[in-house]
């Protein structure tokens, strides 16, 4: 297991701005021990020949091509609204705005 001391994890407590107690600190140096242990596996595996990835598969996005189609006229839109102003829609006042 990779060895981080309990100084080296107050060091970066310190550096990281956040207080930890003596028992934190000592839990704390052996989960780092963990991950850092697991990081070199995972650097042992990863090899020169494998290009760095985000994802396992391939992604892309799906997206359709913009394409412009008919649509309603504003008349046609507004038709059945229950009130409006200036070829928009009219809705109460909110929050006493003007």
């Amino acid at each position: 297991m990779a060895a981080i001391s309990r100084e080296e994890v107050a060091h970066l407590a310190r550096l990281s701005r956040i207080e930890m107690t003596d028992a934190e600190l000592d839990h704390l140096a052996s989960e780092m021990g963990l991950i850092l242990d697991s990081v070199s596996k995972v650097q042992a595996v990863a090899d020169q020949d494998i290009p760095p990835t985000s994802h396992a598969i391939a992604m892309q996005n799906v997206m359709r091509p913009d394409v412009v189609v008919p649509s309603l006229t504003n008349e046609e839109t507004l038709s059945g609204a229950p009130a409006r102003e200036e070829d928009r829609f009219k809705v109460p006042q909110i929050l006493g705005e003007e």
